[in-house]
């Protein structure tokens, strides 16, 4: 309790030091007049955003993971205004900032690439498949044809779509953290909602690309669809072949020139932003490139570039460990690390960018909306049915855990932002559906982990669900 408090004490400190300095900044700029960019601000904010952001993880002593206190941080910051502190309004439509939050969200998805194993997508068995696919048609149609046009009606049939695209993909980062944390990650049912997580991503990131599509023709004709959908599997199918025949080459040549840890971070980025930038001409959102980047570089095209100090050490102790068995375990341990070595290089650079974009989210949200009484009514109704929504996705399963499947799936976390960002960025989602579907984000994600513990405490058997899916 005591360590809490001096956390918190220390971080709203920094803050208000930090405070006057970027307010110093802002007017100086205002007062300049010029047209140069005022770095001193930009820097400045960047310095109150971490800080707001680290101060969210706060949220994590509670059992929360970091991401909601994220979001919560942005968002009572980017509404002190309704309190008569218009400050940090700047910061949610500053060029560089939006661009720092953007280029933080094409990040992530690039390491959820990463991390996914392609030939483990095609491993996780029907009963994975069967709930990512129930888990994403239900609330898909529940928000596109149902909950939105009854609760709010007067929209387009495209913010419709949005609405329903947001409700669903569940987090997987989210997801697995939950189970962790309740010691119940090994678990069939863990497996069968891990499984599903990973693929119904998938799918969502697909949809994005449909849905994106449709905003921008402005129609949801079924050639334009059928043209979007082309578009979208093309690029996939096109970018992974291509990107596998060309990574390893690339990682050749490359390791002539250097063979440091440099150059393999640099090679991994090229292929991030590089792809980002060719889904972004084809007509396709960025992340969905960066996401396809992720899932084609594995450590096959980095075989002749340095591993890590940390495994050069491990690697020269395995000889002389005391048993054949410790030096097969650690050999394991080398072998893990040095598959994830190009995740570990990324993943400091996503620790500063990935926080700024859910900061700026929440930042983006106006709580003013909410004087509303329609706009907190179609929030309720909106959180209900997603939460619905997968709970029918569990039903799928066999007896025994079908609702620790469904709530396990509820999380909507980042993935329902990205979609609620780019439907705001399009200019076809308004401030009160935006507003509504982080506010869904925020109750799926906080409804999850005592849900989950509740049920996990019933079950005395770890391994009590069973892989088949009802017929």
């Amino acid at each position: 309790m005591i360590a809490s408090r001096r956390v918190v004490v220390g971080s709203l400190v920094a803050l208000a030091l930090a405070l006057p300095i970027v307010a110093f900044a802002e007017s100086e700029a205002v007062g300049g007049g010029g047209e140069h960019t005022n770095y001193a601000f930009v820097f400045g904010a960047i310095a109150l955003l971490l800080l707001a952001a680290k101060l969210g993880t706060l949220v994590e002593r509670i059992g929360q993971p970091a991401v909601l206190g994220e979001i919560l941080i942005g968002l009572l910051l980017g509404n002190l205004a309704l309190v008569g502190v218009p400050f940090f309004h700047a910061f949610a439509n500053h060029a560089l900032l939006v661009f720092l939050a953007e280029l933080g969200v094409v990040i992530l998805l690039f390491q959820i690439g990463l991390e996914s194993d392609m030939k483990k997508l095609g491993k996780v068995g029907v009963p994975a498949f069967i709930v990512a696919i129930v888990g994403v048609i239900v609330p898909m149609v529940l928000g596109w044809k149902v909950v939105g046009p009854w609760l709010f009606p007067g929209q387009s049939d495209i913010a419709y779509l949005f609405l329903g695209a947001a409700m669903t993909a569940t987090s997987v980062g989210i997801t697995a953290r939950v189970f962790q944390d309740l010691g119940s990650i090994q678990t069939k049912a863990a497996q069968i909602v891990l499984g599903a997580a990973v693929i119904d991503d998938v799918l969502g990131l697909l949809i994005l690309a449909v849905v994106s599509g449709i905003a921008a023709t402005g129609a949801v004709a079924g050639g334009a669809v059928a043209v979007i959908i082309g578009k979208a599997f093309g690029f996939l199918v096109v970018a992974v072949v291509l990107g596998r025949l060309l990574a390893s080459p690339l990682g050749t040549l490359f390791s002539k020139i250097h063979t440091g840890v440099g150059m393999k971070l640099g090679l991994a980025l090229a292929f991030c932003f590089g792809f980002a930038a060719a889904a972004q001409a084809v007509g396709l959102a960025p992340i969905v490139g960066a996401f396809a980047a992720g899932l084609i570089l594995d450590p096959v095209a980095f075989r002749r570039f340095r591993s890590s100090a940390f495994l050069d050490d491990l690697k020269q102790f395995i000889p002389r460990a005391a048993s054949a068995e410790s030096r097969t375990g650690l050999e394991e341990l080398a072998r893990k690390h040095e598959h994830r070595h190009i995740e570990d290089l990324v993943a400091p650079i996503a620790h500063f960018l990935v926080p700024i974009f859910f900061v700026m989210t929440g930042m983006r949200v106006d709580l003013g909306v909410l004087a509303d009484p329609h706009v907190v009514l179609v929030a309720a109704g909106v959180s209900v049915a997603a939460i619905v929504g997968k709970i029918v996705a569990g039903l799928v399963v066999r007896k025994g855990d079908r609702l620790l499947v469904g709530i396990g799936m509820i999380p909507r976390g980042e993935v329902g932002l990205i979609f609620a960002n780019i439907g705001k960025s399009l200019g076809v989602i308004s401030d009160a559906l935006f507003a509504v579907v982080v506010i869904m984000v925020i109750v799926t994600t906080l409804v999850t982990p005592p849900l989950l513990a509740m049920l996990l405490k019933k079950r005395t058997e770890p391994e009590h669900v069973p892989g088949a899916v009802a017929a």
